[in-house]
């Protein structure tokens, strides 16, 4: 969506964190919420997964 590319260009061109220098991000996976707060709550939840494994069966589906 225009939105989550929108997202992506400005954490590109603002993020100075550790990935900073990296500038090849894409979008490989996304999800569609009725409300805002169901979003943050799913990308947590990813966010901590540890498996790479269970990151890789996500995006693949």
């Amino acid at each position: 969506s225009m939105v989550l590319e929108e997202r992506l260009r400005r954490h590109l061109s603002t993020h100075k964190g550790f990935t900073a220098r990296a500038k090849d991000w894409a979008i490989v996976y996304s999800e569609l919420f009725d409300q805002k707060s169901f979003a943050i709550s799913r990308e947590q939840e990813i966010k901590k997964w540890k498996s790479k494994t269970k990151i890789v069966e996500l995006i693949t589906k």
